[in-house]
């Protein structure tokens, strides 16, 4: 049974918006492809009101900007990377390329190799992002890519120094201050000034998502990401102070975040919702948080653990915080999040900003299959195949020729045949054309 103190039902105006940015994007998208540089610094003009001589940092440029950043915000944009860098490397340490001979003479291998480029989209708008910075440059960095372009936009015309200082600490290969659709159809397609990338990576807005949707194909992506999500899964014993103020602490990403709470507790939820109502009385960013709250924000109340995991597994949220007395148990029971957070010591925000695991993270429930960027996304895994033994080659050949067969695939079947005549004296089923 699932009782819900409050709700939220997808509204017509959503799908109607999506729909426009669709369009949008397809627009930009074709424009840039077709005019290059003019149709990106054109669209740069409009939409962010900048137009240098060149959007790409320079290391003049770069020397005196990061200089403009407090030694403060630097060391710890320094810390951050590093362990953002050493929960990355542990994660590459865990692919190993490997060469097995599965039968004698026949060598079957796999290899982990870095894609050649990737672009890096790091979010402007209110906020700087200087944490996205981190996680999709750092990332690609341990992955061992050798070029990686990042994009970030002006703030309100000015250059958001503390993003640039942290992409650049972070190893990015190149720096535009380029931002929105056309930044990242530039780095996909490619333009007179900047490079085609293999891989675009990085959250953004609708706009920036749409663009990835729409080129994905063309490029890689990480993965699908629309607004911030959080859950959170909480019994009777959890604080609803810390309860409130975690939800609201992204739901102030913007006004179509989802903040749901899942709990065991009537009560619980009750208080609540009262406490989310007083935070946002004197909260700064209320102005994105109330209606991300009103309008996306949830409460439910469930019978009891089980069904608590179980319906946040439906959800499949971007973030799950667990508030419950055993919060490890989450660890078992479910299988749907982008990232999992356990216990009142952890809270989203780290994941945001300091931890060093990766923020960027499926939405819209794309948790059930796929997880966030991590440095797996920047590798293809690859094989590789050498039959080095004549009868092993000659056994293999005499199989394939009756599976190909089975399948119509005469072709298939000849070259196998070859194979099992040449290396093994088998005779030819059908007549060769004379050498």
């Amino acid at each position: 049974m699932f009782t819900y103190l409050k709700s939220a039902p997808p509204t017509a105006a959503d799908t109607a918006r999506r729909s426009g940015v669709r369009t949008t994007v397809e627009g930009v998208i074709a424009d840039v492809r077709a005019r290059g540089d003019a149709a990106v610094r054109e669209y740069s003009e409009k939409f962010d009101r900048w137009s240098p001589e060149s959007f790409r940092l320079d290391a003049e440029q770069l020397e005196k900007i990061v200089a403009t950043v407090p030694e403060q915000a630097i060391a710890d944009i320094r810390t951050v990377q590093q362990r953002v860098r050493t929960f990355a490397q542990h994660q590459r340490d865990s692919l190993r390329d490997f060469e097995v001979e599965t039968e004698p003479g026949v060598l079957l291998g796999q290899r982990n190799i870095p894609v050649g480029s990737a672009g890096a989209y790091v979010p402007g708008g209110r906020y700087p992002l200087v944490a996205s910075a981190h996680m999709t440059v750092v990332t690609a960095k341990v992955a061992g890519v050798e070029r990686v372009t990042a994009c970030t936009p002006p703030i309100r015309g000015e250059i958001p120094a503390a993003t640039v200082a942290a992409l650049h600490l972070a190893g990015a290969d190149e720096i535009l201050l380029l931002g929105g659709t056309q930044a990242v159809a530039a780095m996909a397609v490619g333009t007179e000034t900047i490079p085609k990338v293999d891989l675009l990576a990085g959250p953004g807005n609708a706009y920036v998502a749409e663009a990835k949707r729409q080129l994905f194909g063309e490029v890689g992506i990480d993965l699908f990401a629309g607004p911030t999500e959080v859950l959170i899964v909480a019994d009777e014993h959890a604080d609803p102070f810390v309860v409130a103020v975690d939800l609201l602490s992204q739901a102030e990403h913007g006004p179509d975040s989802p903040a749901v709470l899942i709990t065991t507790s009537e009560p619980l939820g009750r208080r609540v919702l009262a406490l989310v109502d007083e935070l946002l009385v004197d909260m700064p960013t209320a102005d994105f948080a109330e209606p991300a709250w009103r309008d996306h924000g949830e409460v439910v109340v469930v019978d009891d653990l089980a069904a608590a995991y179980a319906l946040a597994d439906d959800y499949a949220s971007e973030h799950v915080q667990i508030l419950t007395t055993h919060p490890r148990e989450a660890l078992e029971r479910m299988r749907n999040y982008g990232a999992l957070f356990l216990g009142e010591g952890t809270c989203v925000s780290y994941g945001d900003k300091v931890i060093g695991t990766n923020h960027t993270l499926p939405t819209r429930g794309a948790a059930r299959y796929t997880g966030g960027l991590w440095v797996g996304k920047y590798l293809k895994t690859v094989t590789y195949q050498e039959v080095s033994d004549p009868a092993a080659s000659a056994a293999l050949g005499e199989l394939c020729g009756r599976a190909a067969r089975v399948e119509s695939f005469e072709g298939h079947a000849r070259s196998g045949d070859v194979r099992a005549h040449k290396f093994g004296g088998a005779e030819l089923p059908w007549a060769p054309v004379a050498r």
